[in-house]
């Protein structure tokens, strides 16, 4: 992998993730006369629960659902340049026009997984796959030593049932200033189950699911994939490193290389849940990693979740009272049914 860092017409950082070490990035320069970049978000405190909130009113001016000849993902041309000033890229990650989160009070990152607009994540090919990991990656390490930066979250909205304003293949990764209300919810039970049980409680929750068995979708020697018992979506899924390491960071080499082909393989499970001609399955992907300090860091277990709001074909999962007001989830479709229709949508 050629790593290249530059700087877009209004400050925001730009890298260049190639895999040929060949590459010649440096030469081509943003010209663009962009507005100054927008005052930084304010994170204020629910006491009542004890979360963060972000108020950032200035992305309701980031652009919206434009037209493939608008797209500002896609690269440069002549007479049409775009966010992106090459002509042609493998991957690219650079500040987010419209972030939630900056300066003091964070970051926000897009990550280009393809410079093709038509294409998506589960069109890629293992290699560039692999290099999307290994941005991941190299992210969650620079992102993490920022003064501020408590927790590095790496993740992929698809869809407009989702939510996605932009339709060119990317993600996102937000640095938090805080540790997320999921997370730390997550390392409170880890710490109960230590101190009840002697064990990590990531650990035995794959452990348990690989020996029942009924919600397992795929398995590899170093990644085990599966909807969870009390999965809250309708298709959620799970994958865990058969190797509990809390971050992307600590994954050894062997589930490095496995990881893309069986990522890639669940990707295409989803868009043939419901049927051929159906359009394609608005999902997020969600990398869970461990916070840059806390206690109890070294509990965590890394995973990726993968989750659709798409119940049936024609019908969507609203968040509703229960769900939205008490974070009570109603699951109409049953974890070990979502689990059997995933293995029958394994390609031929």
């Amino acid at each position: 992998m050629k790593k290249t860092a530059t700087r877009l017409a209004d400050g925001r950082e730009l890298i260049y993730y190639d895999a040929r070490d060949d590459a010649a990035r440096g030469a081509v320069t943003d010209v663009r006369p962009l507005p100054p970049r927008p005052a930084a978000g304010e994170v204020r405190h629910d006491p009542l629960l004890g979360e963060g909130v972000v108020v950032a009113s200035h992305r309701q001016d980031r652009t919206h659902l434009p037209p493939p000849e608008q797209c500002p993902l896609c690269p440069s041309r002549p007479g049409r340049p775009t966010e992106i000033p090459a002509a042609d890229y493998d991957v690219v990650v650079f500040e987010n026009r419209f972030p939630a989160l900056s300066g003091e009070a964070g970051r926000c990152e897009v990550v280009c997984f393809t410079d093709d607009h038509d294409a998506s994540f589960a069109a890629l090919t293992p290699e560039r796959a692999a290099l999307v990991l290994a941005a991941w990656t190299d992210r969650t390490a620079e992102l993490s030593e920022l003064p501020g930066v408590a927790q590095v979250f790496c993740f992929e909205n698809r869809g407009i049932e989702i939510g996605v304003t932009l339709a060119h293949p990317h993600g996102q990764i937000y640095a938090y200033p805080f540790v997320t209300p999921r997370t730390a919810r997550m390392l409170e039970c880890a710490a109960a189950h230590r101190a009840g049980t002697g064990r990590n409680l990531f650990e035995d929750v794959v452990a348990e699911e690989r020996a029942d068995g009924r919600r397992i979708v795929a398995e590899g020697a170093h990644w085990t994939a599966f909807v969870p018992r009390a999965a809250r979506w309708p298709y959620e899924v799970q994958v865990h490193p058969r190797r509990r390491v809390p971050d992307l960071l600590a994954l050894d080499d062997a589930a490095r290389a496995e990881f893309p082909a069986l990522y890639l393989d669940l990707l295409r499970r989803f868009d043939r849940l419901f049927g051929a001609g159906a359009p394609p399955t608005p999902y997020v992907c969600a990398w869970h990693q461990t916070p840059v300090v806390h206690p109890h860091r070294d509990e965590f277990g890394l995973h990726l979740q993968l989750f659709t709001v798409r119940r049936a074909p024609g019908k969507l999962k609203f968040l509703a009272g229960s769900e939205s007001a008490m974070n009570v989830f109603v699951n109409d479709v049953p974890p070990e049914a979502a689990a059997e229709r995933l293995r029958e949508a394994a390609g031929a």
